[in-house]
């Protein structure tokens, strides 16, 4: 069995204002993820493509049928250095 493309899950970074905010002060990531993603997928995802510790996922269908994750990353592992690869910082 081929291991699954992190990036299928995880379809692109939030960088709005609050995105940019909750991730200074609350160390945390907002990416809009596939619809039928689990709190465990989007875990292993995160884990897997930016080598980082996850804390906390937790999942919101905004009223146009997004999928957002708000994923809290553990205190070694800070949200400013996962943006600054992905080239949002």
């Amino acid at each position: 069995m081929a291991t699954p493309d992190p990036f299928k899950i995880l379809e692109y970074p939030m960088s709005t204002e609050k995105a940019v905010r909750k991730m200074e002060a609350e160390n945390s990531l907002i990416f809009v993820v596939a619809r039928d993603a689990t709190k465990k997928q989007i875990r292993w995802a995160i884990e897997k493509a930016f080598n980082a510790k996850v804390a906390a996922v937790n999942t919101l269908v905004t009223r146009d049928g997004k999928k957002k994750a708000f994923i809290k990353l553990k205190p070694e592992t800070p949200a400013v250095e996962i943006t600054t690869r992905l080239g949002l910082a």
